[in-house]
């Protein structure tokens, strides 16, 4: 029988032959029922098929699309709050009156109208769009940036007769970008009265100096009445700039303000009337006004709209002028049951503590020890390491780090600017010293006069100090007539300062006790920010009146005559944000000052909507659990400033201003909110170092970082490190006069210095002054 082929293991084997384009019967036949288990795993995690991925995009990019749309038809319209301009000179001697003009009488149907406060109002029913223009006081940074928080558009104006943009106008464009610029516009006026050859390069001109701050902006020119149009027609259509801090609240611009004193005592009820915009305003919750404070409002009020595109017979009076629309509905009123409180501290029970009561020998006992020292009280069985953490009076700040006028500026009343300088006294006396200069030159006598000596003095001490703690950080001379173990009692060493534990309620001081904390700061954001969004109707657009109570007739009294022209903003508060917490912001040094800015020094912040003074501590900005102080904000660096002022949810803008003595305030640093949580552990850093006395190969005998054989037993358990990067630990004292033998890691090197650090926590000092009044001269009056 013959044997059959078989083929080797190189025998070409062609592939089976498979069908692609079956029927759907004939595979349905193959199947034979059988679910596919992809199919089993796209149900179970509602999968979509691709068709329905499909109509899912097109619908979500349809909702976005109506979203934009919405918005956009959102201002200006007949149901809908006009355009806001802020109408701010690039040029502290250029009127805008002139470019006002202009837009008045741009369009023949225009519907113009002036509110008590200056608040120019412009229909265009062809456009069917309204615009309200507003102009704040030049010279006065607060009104100009109170207008640009609640302002739709910036409308900058330059002319190419005058410098285009001056002193004034840098500093106007850089407030406007650290705070948060709003939809901008730049126009160039005068263009018309340069020759014609010169019209192209003027206009060029004045776009390449504006292009530093803004460089996609285009400058329009600003001379005839389609010029106006046709800047109305840009304000109305362009793409508006979001600004977060103020679209997740409720905020207004006073178009009318009326004060109603109350039948008895010293307060009253202030009436606010605007245009409603941002969120929905609850009654029962609170209002905080620029420049007044925060306040409980009684009842909301809703009215025709007074400004609107025609107007008919039953708008106007006999004489055809415009006459007040007087129809009113009540919208809310508060209930007081659920009305939030004004309180923002906490008040703490000294007696809520578990506590032994003792027996009448140890009453005595501590009686006559009283009489003879002082002594802390200490819980039972603590250590004396553990009862040097108890702050009650910390004397090793007030030796190094607390400025010697803190005491006298708490006590004399501080200003933005001196109180004795009159501003047409200052502008006569620039005007002949710049003359007496020009020609002759100034005296010796007359120069001094103008240098405060004691102020010359103490920055000399501040800027030394700074440029020593730049050269070596935290690094400070153990002290030779007390002993190093009393001097550094407070101290700690850590074998990590990244990993090493620390309990962030260890010995918090009396302070913590009377702020609010929040289990988690983010998802209560996102929870308030939801439930404002759900709860509550939208009177957005609405023209209402709100009747704010208890505002002291004092206040008023001097809020009114310090700012008879200064525009009053109002916005609505979330839940809890008139608590006070300890508030962390990031902040970034500007170049408008290159001076170091001493911890714990005066400033005033203004965060979101609120202004105020603090003496705020300075921290790097990282990633750990714990974060380094430091003693000075130097120039060009970013760190974290933590303060106690009343809760605020981000996002928020934060801009950090410098009094000067005899010049107004100096912008010196910009950021954002962080968070509100009083976890943040700041830790204080200091470094003792000793030199090499005798080295062998891996011990050495190091002299100087003690001077008696106590403080080393004491310090023994510490680490020790040198600058050239070796490691290692004190293993005994050798005689009486400091010297220690140490083992490292490796050989140390002569010129080597080997350093002990000690950590201990820095909490902010309670400084909290809100501002609330301030006058064109930049004058604060605090609370």
């Amino acid at each position: 029988m013959q044997q059959p082929h078989r083929p080797g293991h190189f025998k070409q084997s062609n592939k089976t032959h498979k069908s692609r384009h079956r029927s759907k019967r004939g595979i349905a036949a193959a199947v034979k029922g059988k679910v596919n288990l992809k199919e089993i795993v796209r149900r179970n995690r509602r999968e979509l098929r691709k068709d329905d991925r499909r109509h899912q995009a097109s619908q979500i990019r349809k909702n976005k699309r109506e979203e934009v749309l919405a918005a956009k038809r959102a201002l200006g319209g007949t149901r809908n709050p006009p355009f806001l301009v802020c109408v701010v000179p690039l040029n502290a001697q250029l009127d805008v009156g002139s470019a006002l003009a202009i837009l008045k009488t741009c369009s023949d149907g225009a519907v113009v109208n002036e509110s008590e406060n200056g608040i120019v109002h412009i229909g265009l029913p062809n456009f069917k769009q309204r615009f309200s223009f507003i102009c704040p006081e030049v010279g006065d940074d607060f009104a100009l940036l109170d207008v640009l928080k609640i302002a739709d558009t910036a409308l900058y104006v330059s002319s190419a007769l005058e410098e285009p943009v001056d002193e004034w106008g840098e500093k106007v464009l850089a407030l406007s970008m650290a705070q948060g610029m709003p939809t901008p516009v730049v126009v160039a006026m005068d263009i018309e009265g340069v020759h014609p050859k010169k019209r192209t390069t003027e206009k060029q001109n004045v776009q390449k100096l504006v292009s530093k701050w803004l460089p996609e902006e285009k400058v329009m020119q600003l001379d005839k009445k389609s010029d106006g149009l046709n800047l109305l027609r840009k304000i109305g259509n362009q793409k508006r700039n979001i600004i977060h801090h103020r679209e997740k609240r409720p905020y207004m611009l006073a178009e009318e303000v009326e004060y109603v004193p109350d039948l008895e005592g010293n307060s009253g009820t202030l009436r606010v009337s605007g245009y409603l915009r941002g969120m929905a305003l609850n009654v029962n919750g609170l209002v905080h006004i620029t420049g007044l404070g925060d306040f409980q409002m009684t009842r909301i009020e809703g009215f025709e709209d007074p400004h609107p595109f025609n107007l008919g017979k039953e708008n106007t009076n006999d004489d055809g002028m415009y006459a007040e629309v007087t129809k009113m509905s009540v919208l809310a009123v508060a209930d007081p049951a659920k009305q939030e409180s004004l309180q923002s501290e906490n008040v703490p029970d000294p007696m809520d503590a578990e506590q032994t009561w003792p027996t009448e020998e140890e009453i005595e006992q501590a009686n006559l020890e009283t009489q003879k020292k002082k002594i802390k009280k200490v819980p039972k069985g603590w250590s004396d390491y553990q009862a040097a953490w108890i702050v009650e009076s910390d004397a090793e700040e007030d030796g190094d780090e607390s400025d010697s006028g803190d005491e006298k500026e708490n006590d004399e009343f501080m200003s933005c600017e001196d109180d004795n300088s009159d501003p047409e006294d200052d502008k006569q006396f620039n005007d002949i010293e710049s003359v007496t200069e020009s020609e002759v030159g100034p005296t010796d006598e007359k120069y001094d006069a103008t240098i405060d000596t004691q102020e010359e003095h103490e920055m000399l001490q501040k800027l030394a100090a700074a440029k020593e703690d730049q050269q070596f950080p935290d690094e400070v001379d153990t002290p030779q007539d007390i002993p190093a173990r009393e001097r550094f009692m407070r101290y700690r060493g850590l074998e990590s300062f990244r990993t090493s534990a620390w309990d962030v309620k260890e010995n918090l001081p009396q302070d913590y006790s009377r702020i609010f904390q929040f289990e988690n700061y983010e998802r209560t954001r996102k929870r308030v920010f939801k439930e404002l969004e759900d709860s509550l109707v939208n009177m957005y657009g609405f023209y209402i009146r709100i009747h704010v109570k208890g505002v002291h007739q004092d206040l008023w009294k001097a809020f009114s005559t310090a700012n008879p022209n200064a525009p009053l903003a109002v916005f609505g508060l979330l839940p809890h944000e008139h608590k006070m917490s300890l508030m962390n912001v990031v902040l970034k040094r500007t170049g408008a000052c290159n001076e170091p800015i001493k911890s714990k020094e005066r400033l005033i912040f203004q965060v979101g909507y609120r202004r105020f003074i603090v003496n705020p501590i300075f921290s790097q900005h990282t990633n750990g659990s714990k974060h380094k102080y430091e003693r000075f904000f130097q120039p060009a660096s970013t760190c974290v400033a933590s303060f106690f002022a009343p809760i605020q949810f981000s996002p928020s803008t934060v801009l950090c201003f410098k009094e000067k003595k005899n010049t107004k305030l100096q912008l010196v640093a910009t950021g954002v909110l962080l968070s509100c949580s009083p976890d943040r552990l700041v830790i204080k850093r200091i470094v003792l170092s000793g030199h090499p006395y005798k080295v062998h190969k891996k011990s050495a005998v190091i002299r100087f970082m003690f001077f008696n054989r106590e403080d080393i037993v004491y310090f023994k358990p510490c680490k020790l490190r040198s600058k050239y990067g070796r490691t290692g630990h004190i293993k005994e004292p050798l005689g009486t006069h400091g010297h220690m033998k140490c083992v490292f890691d490796g050989q140390l090197k002569s010129q080597d210095t080997v350093l002990l650090n000690l950590y201990k926590r820095i909490f902010p000092k309670w400084s909290y002054e809100n501002c609330i009044v301030t006058s064109k001269d930049n004058d604060v009056v605090m609370e």
